[in-house]
């Protein structure tokens, strides 16, 4: 488990008022100092982001925030820090004291929690005052959401919080696993993995990784060959592949020498349905058609990475998009965390399989995106479409839909 990638943990974030007690209950949730503490108030200055294992709930990620009362210019932008981690947050946890008082704080939390279908617990933490109990009564009473008294001096009620989390956290289990609908137990699948200069030094990327490790989890075969190798390796084996899965940005070459009755799909399309919303992405790809000269379109990644001179985000689709269309096209470039809430200005976006991000933090994108009327597309759709394969490369997911 501390092999868990961050994009395929829980995220769980802490909220609250300055001096609650967040940077605190931290510590005792991971019985370490992770984080810094101390009486000042606005110790923590900008969100801190902890992988950890915490039995039952399994690996996750324990981010503490500023306080959502700091004040002043520098308190403004650690508000709005604050507010982003939203966006990533898979539960919530309200910390509040009996010093510090329920207020307009709070309930702005909980009112943009619950517009994210965001499950939330309060923690009423520093029950060990004179004074805790009668608050924590009053928030039980005034709440409807589930209310823990917390120590994190004397550790009184880590455990029960532990277990309210655990009652809170989405069932991996229904989680779609990557293969699902595409491959199952006694199929044979060929992975097209490129291994070129961009490739990183004696590993598989992400995703590829995790779709094989997926395969062979459930019971399925799986063959690994570079797309110098593939039409030799097709030829040797003894039956055909029940599909193929390769990197985007050899769909061309590979569509030519994988027959058409074997189906053809890519890894980024794959992430696309286990971290967004497939259907979205795909009625997206056709707005390409509409662009006209000066259309600005945002390149994001959810990861940084070298590029190099043929970089698939940077270089390749933009020189395909504007093959395609003729057009003269304004690219724009955001990599890892940021993608700020203000797309107006483009016409659309073209974004990464995002194997490193959350799932909810894919979906807050793809929503903000299709609120303000910009279509985005993903990576692997994009260029199955540009190489004139997007049918074929969809049919796998048909039925899964």
């Amino acid at each position: 488990m501390n092999n868990t990638p961050r994009g395929n943990r829980l995220h769980i974030a802490l909220f609250g008022k300055r001096n609650a007690g967040k940077s605190s209950l931290i510590n005792a949730l991971t019985n370490q100092k992770v984080a810094i503490v101390s009486e000042v108030p606005g110790t923590t200055t900008d969100p801190v982001y902890k992988t950890m294992e915490i039995l039952p709930l399994g690996p996750v990620v324990l981010i503490d925030t500023p306080g959502i009362d700091d004040e002043g210019t520098l308190g403004e932008l650690r508000v709005n820090k604050t507010k982003e981690v939203l966006r990533k947050t898979d539960i919530a946890i309200l910390v509040t004291t009996c010093d510090s008082k329920w207020g307009k704080q709070e309930e702005e939390l909980i009112s943009r929690f619950k517009k994210r279908n965001l499950p939330f617990i309060i923690a009423v933490n520093k029950c060990e005052k004179k004074d805790a109990e009668k608050y924590f009564l009053h928030i039980k009473e005034i709440s409807k959401a589930p209310v823990v008294k917390t120590s994190a001096l004397t550790g009184e009620g880590i455990e029960e919080l532990i277990k309210e989390l655990v009652k809170l956290k989405k069932e991996d289990d229904q989680k779609l696993h990557l293969i699902d609908g595409l491959v199952k137990a006694g199929d044979l699948a060929v992975l097209v993995t490129p291994i070129d200069e961009a490739a990183p030094k004696g590993r598989l990327i992400l995703p590829q990784q995790q779709v094989l490790r997926d395969i062979l989890d459930n019971g399925a075969m799986a063959l690994v060959v570079k797309e110098t190798e593939l039409e030799q390796s097709l030829k040797n084996l003894s039956r055909s592949p029940d599909i193929v899965i390769t990197d985007s940005k050899v769909f061309d070459k590979v569509s030519k020498i994988v027959p058409e009755e074997i189906p053809l799909t890519s890894f980024s399309i794959i992430y696309a349905r286990h971290k967004g919303n497939l259907d979205l992405f795909y009625k997206a790809v056709r707005e390409i058609e509409n662009l006209k000269d000066g259309d600005y379109i945002l390149m994001a990644e959810g990861c940084t990475h070298h590029r190099k001179d043929d970089d698939i985000g940077t270089v390749k689709i933009p020189d395909l998009i504007k093959k395609k269309t003729g057009k003269q096209l304004n690219f724009h470039h955001v990599s890892g965390a940021y993608f700020k809430e203000d797309i107006s200005k483009y016409r659309m976006v073209i974004h990464c399989g995002a194997c490193m991000l959350n799932k909810r933090e894919m979906e807050y994108r793809q929503m903000l995106s299709l609120e303000n009327g910009i279509p985005m597309i993903n990576y692997g759709i994009v260029l199955a479409y540009l190489n004139g394969i997007i049918d074929r490369a969809m049919k796998p997911f048909i039925n899964t839909l």
